[in-house]
């Protein structure tokens, strides 16, 4: 039988890509600009194919710049990929530069773009100058430790009050991003323990009802809608059209309505509405002491919700 071949890991992957794309020859500035013409000039797809290949290695060498924040090389990689064809699109090689000074402009934008959306679901900078502090940051501190240890100092010297003054901000603003940077978002579905039978949302309490309320409740409302049918189902045919139509109606009927449906007067229409729900008060009485609910000996109130 034929051994199975193993699977590359990622560092192997990597080795891997980086072995291929330095096997495309780099341009000379003249071979450049003659591509960057034709693409410009006739979209022609090899000439922008063989722009970005010669330039991908320089793309790896942006992103290692960033693999301090601890995201994967290879994903910091393609999003610097997705920056340098931008530049290819946007590139004009009249303007007397080389391509990849103008592309590392948009390969740094694109991978710093990917790092602020995906370190946290609460955006992490909404000014420029907190996006630049962002990235600032943990470069200014590991340079202020670093000259710590050569001086014999403190290596814990990079204060926020010390990094502050370096890039010119607030030692507030420092502090803030700080500890936005060191709050890492945590998937409530991550499982917990050695068996991984639980999850972080098992552990988060719930301020809504509990779900023995919610059932009693529910059986509660089934019961009442069930008895007040009966209760209008006891009403003769002129009762219940009143009490649905002023009562239960989204749109109550006016007694004047009433009246000319009835073909009598409003004070008439008003006094059998008095006498339906007087008798339908009854009927809900009762339900109230089968349910507990608190009545005090008097007669409930009919409420639109429970006719509903």
């Amino acid at each position: 039988m034929k051994k199975r071949e193993a699977l590359p890991n990622a560092a192997g992957s990597l080795e891997l890509y980086l072995s291929e794309i330095n096997q495309f020859p780099l341009l000379t500035v003249e071979e450049e600009q003659r591509l960057a013409r034709v693409y410009r000039k006739q979209g022609e797809t090899r000439a922008a194919h063989r722009l970005v290949t010669a330039n991908l290695r320089f793309v790896v060498k942006v992103a290692y710049e960033y693999r301090s924040y601890g995201f994967k090389m290879a994903d910091l990689i393609q999003e610097g990929n997705i920056g340098l064809m931008k530049a290819v699109q946007k590139f004009d090689p009249d303007k007397g530069i080389r391509l990849i000074s103008y592309a590392v402009w948009w390969i740094r934008a694109y991978i710093q773009n990917y790092i602020l959306k995906s370190w946290s679901l609460v955006k992490l900078g909404t000014t420029q100058a907190q996006r630049k502090l962002f990235f600032s940051l943990a470069r200014t501190k590991r340079e202020l430790d670093k000259m710590s240890v050569e001086h014999g100092l403190d290596s814990d010297g990079a204060d926020s009050s010390k990094i502050a003054r370096k890039l010119k901000v607030k030692p507030g603003e420092v502090e803030e991003m700080t500890q936005r940077m060191e709050g890492r978002d945590l998937s409530l579905d991550a499982p917990m323990g050695d068996d991984g039978g639980y999850t972080h949302v098992d552990f988060v309490v719930g301020h809504g009802p509990s779900q023995d309320h919610e059932l009693s409740t529910a059986q509660e409302q089934t019961i009442v809608q069930g008895r007040v049918g009966e209760a209008l189902g006891r009403l003769d045919q002129r009762e219940r059209y009143i009490i649905e139509q002023r009562v239960m109606s989204d749109r109550p009927m006016t007694l004047k309505e009433l009246g000319e449906h009835f073909g009598f007067s409003r004070e008439r229409a008003r006094q059998l509405e008095i006498r339906a729900k007087e008798k339908l008060k009854q009927e809900l009485h009762l339900l109230a002491s089968e349910i507990d609910w608190p009545t005090n000996g008097q007669p409930v109130e009919i409420d639109d919700r429970a006719l509903a």
